[in-house]
């Protein structure tokens, strides 16, 4: 059997391929494999379909979809224990998503068996768990709270209801970082009222290729910029996307950690304005270059190395204004320490104050670089003024978006 390349096997299921099952595809693209080698690996973590790890060698394949060989086996998916509580009332509850679990199930997947969704779950799936697990430990630090016996008079209990929870915003599987969850009806109305007109404040740390300026970016994003990928449109086409990038830390001249305000909160907006603008995320597979050109990334990041850092928003019961932070995750701060090493005895390289090597003082300098896309007119420029408050950001949008 052919082995797969380094960066893995793409295949594409074309018009003919569709309604085959995924160990028959593989046997006719793949030269020389057997049948218990094509299951082997698939069963082995080692094939994606559109992103997720596929191990049913049955699965029927659409049109249209693409399914990947990886090289090496793919790591296990994130477990409920990975999920963190930052916080948890009655009507909302914060997490730290890890990178390498989904937000919310896609909508072609909503119909799946609980079989096949077990194999590879959502944090919304995997969630009403961990806040009753969460509820379940404060009742052990702290007397149970007494409850009024059932009309009847009989206290015994039926098989016990995990806690509702309703997604209001997402960010990439790869992403890591904060989200905020409603528990309740109002809760998720009002809150996704807050995403919708971008009152939410959030930032987003980010390593990238080359050396970044301050500047602001400002660009109308379509879901196909012509090449089947979304992207900026080269006049006014597309939702209105404007991006706020301040450098934290260079590394000589070759990668820069990067904060990131959205003005705006649209898919894969950070991901695809730092591309454009000729200095794409660190790990990116998707958006890693403006259009006809190369920009190779030799960070060694496993994944896009985006962070959801801070997070904020109006409770919607009690009307306080929340605010949370996350610190990096160890990946990103591995690469971090990395890229220090390499640009040591440089000049230029600028690092965040000791003791916040995550969440540094915003850069007050007034000046503003424009990054606009290669190939796309003029952005609008806007007067000098200080660094805006955290505002949406580029990695994240509404469900509804």
């Amino acid at each position: 059997m052919t082995k797969p390349k380094s960066t893995g096997t793409v295949l594409h299921v074309g018009s003919g391929d569709a309604r085959q099952t995924l160990a028959g595809f593989l046997r006719a693209r793949l030269e020389g494999a057997s049948w218990s080698q094509i299951q082997k690996l698939v069963r082995s973590r080692h094939v994606m379909i559109h992103g997720n790890i596929c191990t049913d060698v049955a699965r029927r394949l659409q049109e249209g979809e693409v399914v990947k060989v990886l090289p090496e086996a793919a790591v296990a998916p994130p477990r409920a224990d990975d999920v963190k509580v930052v916080h948890l009332d009655d009507a909302v509850v914060v997490v730290e998503k890890p990178a390498g679990l989904t937000t919310t199930r896609h909508a072609e997947e909503r119909d799946w068996p609980a079989r096949r969704r077990q194999v590879q779950p959502t944090l919304d799936e995997l969630l009403p768990a961990v806040v009753q697990r969460h509820l379940d430990g404060r009742s052990r630090r702290g007397p149970a709270p007494r409850r009024a016996p059932p009309r009847g008079g009989s206290d015994r209990e039926g098989p016990r209801r995990l806690p509702m929870v309703r997604a209001v915003h997402r960010i990439d599987r790869e992403t890591s970082g904060l989200l905020v969850f409603a528990r309740t009806v109002p809760a998720e109305r009002i809150l996704a009222e807050q995403f919708r007109a971008h009152t939410t404040k959030r930032r987003y740390l980010a390593i990238c290729i080359g050396r970044v300026e301050a500047g602001t970016i400002i660009s109308h994003l379509v879901r196909d910029r012509g090449d089947g990928r979304r992207g900026s449109s080269d006049g006014e086409e597309g939702k209105r996307s404007v991006t706020h990038v301040m450098p934290v830390e260079h590394f000589g001249d070759d990668f820069t950690l990067v904060e990131c305000r959205l003005e705006t909160g649209r898919t894969h907006q950070i991901r695809i304005h730092m591309a454009e603008s000729g200095h794409p995320v660190c790990g990116e597979k998707v958006y890693s270059a403006p259009r006809g050109s190369e920009v190779v990334d030799r960070s060694q990041a496993l994944r896009v190395a985006l962070h959801a850092a801070d997070l904020g928003f109006v409770h919607p019961v009690t009307g306080e204004d929340l605010q949370f932070s996350s610190p990096l995750p160890a990946d990103i701060v591995r690469i971090i320490k990395r890229l220090r090493g390499l640009s040591a005895g440089r000049r230029g390289v600028r690092r965040p104050p000791a003791g916040h090597p995550n969440a540094p003082a915003a850069d007050t300098s007034p000046h503003r670089a424009d990054h606009r896309p290669a190939g796309h007119p003029p952005a609008d420029h806007r007067p000098a003024e200080p660094a805006p408050e955290p505002a949406d950001d580029g990695d994240d949008d509404p469900v509804d978006d």
